[in-house]
């Protein structure tokens, strides 16, 4: 690509010769690319700004979890309709998600950044007033392409207005710990507004928010995007979102009906076949979608695959856990939501841990050490039994599994976003967003139909038993993510030619 970015507030300019023989995992702490590497005030305006609204989009993951089964009697779902209050915004979140991040490279990330923060707004009223099924699922599907566009673009923005070193990692280690502590948050929230005033307010506590940022992002944010606007790969944007949708779909659909499901495994091979054909398109066009050269960077390609394991893993204990609490245990689904506060805290004690580490030794060293304290903690949770004193084996084992965790996700944004110049920021955020979205989404489908195989009833020790297995298979996934990082980004550089 020949276009040239111009340097946004705070950045430094990036040179493509320079910035591609970056080490993907230094074994040495960061350097500064900036001579000055303070926070300043402005600089910490536009943190708060964006990660305002970055919590805000993860807090949306989660907090209807709870409300379904109330949203169900007071519109009249089915229960086989149910599910689409969730797979409808998931959808579009994940489907959709590299297609708006390039989008942001070419006509400008703050713009994007707005216009899907304010339709994100209008969803929320939208959902909050439904009055009918297909109007509350409609407002979730403007809500999942409010967030596949926001999310990449928000990202984008925070890399591009911190320069590569401290700074980048300290901001995406704040990004990493909130983003993770709002899915917790959700459940949480969502539990507490749904019995104490509605389940409309899951949607309306976004609309101040959101009206929020918008009053002050303007002010603050810079614009950010190419001098030259080049031509959109359409056959490139058009199957990898339609491959995508596709995969997200099968996966979500096995996850419900199982893996035998003809809708399912008609999704999942649609999509394999429409992801290929992307591949075959992006190696032919003059303005690929995503450049060959990004993928074939072992920071952008490992990295993406560890994000996708860090999220499936997280998000699905916290489902797996929830079925433990409810089902085994019996709590109530506000006690359950109640006790995920102490994986969201020890989220936020990972993402400001995790700064620390990568500068002190190394971005490698976040990942692996990460991973090993989530498989240790994770592994922990196999010994959990049938009575409520287990909770005090659950929570500590939460706790220091979510800082696990953290380091591994911080470590993932920077080795996924590092090493690329300016121009190629929208396209690296929109990746790492893609795998964070994807991750989240096939997470409860695939430990779902682990536990639906496994249990073979609905009794307490049943539901035990399935859970154990799947938490045995979250455990394992961790630690391929583990030796992935040991095996395929120690002492290796980003290809030169970016």
């Amino acid at each position: 690509m020949s276009t040239a970015t111009p340097t946004p507030t705070g950045a430094t300019p990036a040179d493509p010769a320079t910035t591609a023989s970056t080490p993907a995992t230094s074994t040495t702490p960061t350097p500064a690319t900036s001579p000055d590497q303070r926070l300043t005030g402005r600089l910490r305006l536009i943190l708060a700004v964006l990660l305002v609204a970055q919590f805000m989009l993860a807090v949306d993951f989660s907090i209807l979890n709870v409300a379904l089964p109330e949203i169900g009697d007071g519109l009249g779902f089915s229960l086989g309709g149910l599910q689409w209050i969730a797979t409808s915004f998931a959808l579009c979140a994940a489907g959709f998600t590299l297609f708006f991040g390039r989008i942001g490279d070419l006509i400008g990330r703050k713009r994007i950044f707005l216009a899907g923060l304010a339709v994100l707004g209008a969803a929320s009223l939208a959902g909050g007033l439904a009055t009918s099924p297909t109007v509350l699922i409609a407002a979730r599907i403007a809500q999942g392409l409010a967030t596949a566009a926001v999310t990449p673009a928000g990202l984008s923005l925070l890399t591009t207005s911190f320069p590569e070193g401290p700074l980048r990692e300290k901001a995406l280690g704040l990004n990493g710990a909130l983003m993770s502590a709002g899915f917790t948050t959700g459940a949480v929230l969502g539990g507490v507004l749904t019995d104490l005033l509605s389940w409309r307010w899951s949607f309306f506590v976004n609309v101040p928010v959101a009206l929020a940022v918008l009053l002050v992002a303007p002010a603050v944010i810079k614009e950010s995007r190419p001098a030259h606007r080049p031509r959109l790969d359409l056959p490139g944007a058009l199957s990898v979102t339609l491959g995508l949708l596709g995969i997200v779909y099968g996966l979500t659909r096995a996850g419900e009906h199982g893996w035998t499901d003809a809708l399912a495994l008609t999704g999942l091979l649609a999509g394999a076949v429409l992801l290929a054909v992307f591949g075959f398109v992006e190696r032919r066009v003059a303005q690929p979608l995503v450049p060959p050269h990004v993928l074939r960077r072992p920071s952008v390609a490992w990295g993406n695959v560890l994000g996708v394991l860090a999220f499936v893993t997280e998000t699905s204990l916290v489902y797996l856990l929830t079925l433990y609490m409810q089902k085994t245990l019996g709590f109530s689904a506000l006690t359950a939501g109640v006790s995920f506060g102490v994986l969201g805290l020890g989220t936020v004690a990972g993402g400001l841990l995790a700064p620390r580490v990568i500068a002190r030794r190394s971005t490698l060293t976040a990942l692996v050490a990460g991973g090993l304290i989530q498989t240790v903690f994770t592994a922990v949770l196999l010994l959990l039994g049938t009575g409520a004193g287990w909770m005090w084996l659950l929570l500590p084992a939460t706790f220091f599994g979510g800082v696990g965790n953290m380091l591994v996700i911080v470590g993932f944004m920077v080795t996924a976003t590092s090493g690329l110049p300016d121009r190629e920021q929208g396209l690296a955020t929109g990746l790492a967003t893609m795998s964070q979205q994807i991750g989240i989404t096939l997470g409860t489908p695939v430990m779902s139909a682990v536990v639906t195989a496994t249990a073979g009833a609905a009794t307490a020790g049943a539901v035990l038993h399935g859970v154990t297995v799947a938490v045995a298979v979250n455990a394992a996934l961790v630690l391929v993510g583990v030796l992935i990082a040991a095996v395929f980004l120690r002492g290796r550089r980003a290809p030169s030619g970016a």
